[in-house]
């Protein structure tokens, strides 16, 4: 008798939100397969985490040599060859200096710890973020998450001294929500953040700005160039450091190994999770031996942070970095990925935007009639996906964007694949 999800929905919380009932056995690649044998092609990916797809068989190789050895004795009692050696290696990819490094465990755990950091370094309260980011369900990166009420919903009040700016979002750009040339965006974006300066937080009493280089949950939203250099600026000049939370977009997911080579901008405090250990637990914060020296024994800590099975696993992602050309890849099926996207727009016009870079590309469902953000669209796109053996994510505020999160090293054919499904769903509209 095959094991169902409802008998046994009752021993875990519903906070454990659930967009399907399958109960998955395996996964190969890009694809998983179910308890009853069903096999579905994932573009989900554990949300961006499997950077190879499932069951990568360096990184299980690596895993399981590791397992041999040792599990875990805690990097606060002891160190670990493998841990070691990804410092050292994931410090040689990050921008400027950008070379030292606090292990941690899930991307959420990460943001919070960066914004602990940027306060102990610079002993001011205040926090700037952005309306429609994500970074985590942690108290702390709770309190600069924006992309949604219901993550906020009964925590208040959360950590004080935390204001939002309008992320610059050229399709949907501030509270009318109309569309801007990049330019135009920029240049109020950047005025939205002097205004708190002047009405809300004198920027002396500012520790840091932290910012998606490229926006994730929010709707896989690419800031202009001007913007970013904009704000590097305005960072630089009130002493404000710069957090770019890269736990999405970093790790060769946008062409490049981090979202901020495409800027020319280098962050002081860099965030890095999802992929870094190709779907093992491991998250990063990467900021300057200066900014780190202010965090003293004590000041912060993790029990498994540094996990030597989790190193071994992003140690073998590196390698395979290397070994498959990942950022050629993502960058040619990438490009192929939105060409097909922007034929389909043409013939659908319920598809009101696509975006991204790299990999990190999204549709946008939209009311053609009025630009309305369109939930409902993506919703029966899903459920057509679904019952087609096709996995999609979804994205943004409406829940009305439709997120790529598959395997770096994705095939055309596999692509082909599920946009074919995609099509035949956007049919049935």
């Amino acid at each position: 008798m095959s094991m169902k999800f409802q008998d046994y929905e009752k021993y875990l919380s519903p906070a454990l939100s659930k967009t399907t009932d399958l109960v998955v056995e395996s996964g190969k690649g890009c694809y998983v397969t179910d308890v009853n044998g069903d096999v579905y092609l994932d573009f989900v990916q554990g949300i961006a985490v499997n950077a190879f797809g499932h069951s990568y068989p360096k990184i299980v190789d690596a895993m399981k040599a590791q397992l041999d050895k040792l599990t875990d004795a805690s990097f606060n009692l002891v160190n670990y060859p493998t841990t070691l050696k990804f410092a050292e290696r994931l410090a040689e990819t990050t921008p400027g200096d950008l070379n030292c490094v606090f292990f941690s465990n899930s991307g959420g755990e990460a943001c919070d710890a960066a914004l602990k950091l940027a306060r102990a370094y610079t002993e001011r309260p205040c926090i700037i973020a952005f309306r429609g980011s994500f970074h985590g369900r942690t108290l702390g990166a709770t309190s600069v998450t924006a992309s949604s009420s219901k993550y906020r919903k009964h925590y208040e009040p959360l950590v004080g001294g935390v204001h939002f700016a309008p992320y610059p979002s050229p399709y949907r750009w501030g509270y009318a929500e109309r569309q801007v040339d990049p330019e135009t965006c920029a240049a109020e974006a950047l005025g939205e953040i002097q205004k708190i300066f002047d009405y809300l937080a004198a920027p002396e009493d500012v520790a840091a700005v932290i910012i998606e280089p490229v926006m994730g949950e929010g709707g896989y939203i690419v800031p202009p160039t001007s913007f970013m250099k904009g704000l590097r600026e305005l960072c630089t000049k009130h002493g404000i450091l710069l957090i770019f939370d890269e736990v999405q977009s970093g790790y060769g997911r946008t062409g490049k190994m981090w979202a901020s080579e495409h800027f020319g901008v280098v962050p002081d405090i860099m965030t890095s999770g999802k992929a870094i250990a190709g779907g093992f637990p491991m998250s990063a914060i990467i900021s300057t031996r200066e900014i780190m020296s202010k965090w003293l024994p004590g000041m912060h800590g993790s029990t498994f942070g540094g996990h030597p099975v989790a190193a071994a696993a992003a140690l073998a992602v590196l390698d395979a970095m290397k070994e498959e050309g990942i950022p050629e890849n993502v960058n040619k099926m990438g490009e192929y990925l939105r060409g097909r996207l922007t034929e389909l727009q043409r013939k659908f016009p319920v598809m009101g935007d696509v975006r991204g870079l790299g990999l990190m590309t999204a549709v946008e469902f939209i009311h053609p009639e009025d630009r309305r953000p369109n939930g409902e669209a993506f919703s029966k796109l899903r459920k057509y996906a679904l019952d087609n053996k096709l996995l999609l994510l979804g994205c943004g505020v409406y829940g009305n964007g439709l997120r790529f999160a598959t395997p770096l090293n994705v095939t055309k054919e596999e692509l082909d694949k599920g946009l074919a499904i995609i099509e035949s769903g956007l049919g049935e509209l």
